[in-house]
């Protein structure tokens, strides 16, 4: 499985983003997709995760700006990010998900960076 992520960037405090992330086979195979970020000197953290039931869950810090989603057709999963604040400045990774007996999968991209000005 390969995950392409890509979209981030230079944007001023209150600019908008969108991240995509792209999978190399059908993305309803896999139990969970989520956007995680990881700020210099912190752990990863999960900032947005959707279930193959379209179940949606956020970090409390982005809650109301980012929405996270997924096209089936195109075998994506995106993040748009709106009024970005500095602290939301990271590296993301996109994340999938593989529950099978007695397993869990887990698989990653390869990063996009966000960098948040003010």
């Amino acid at each position: 499985v390969q995950l392409q992520a890509s979209g981030g960037g230079l944007v001023q405090a209150g600019g908008s983003l969108r991240l995509s992330c792209a999978a190399s086979e059908r993305i309803f195979r896999f139990s969970s997709m989520g956007w995680y970020r990881q700020a210099p000197g912190q752990q990863r953290e999960l900032v947005a995760g959707i279930t193959n039931g379209d179940y949606t869950n956020y970090a409390d810090s982005v809650k109301g700006r980012f929405t996270i989603s997924r096209d089936g057709a195109k075998n994506t999963m995106y993040l748009q990010m709106n009024s970005l604040k500095i602290e939301d400045t990271a590296v993301y990774y996109c994340n999938a998900r593989r529950v099978a007996v007695g397993a869990i999968m887990d698989y990653w991209g390869q990063g996009t960076q966000v960098t948040v000005s003010s």
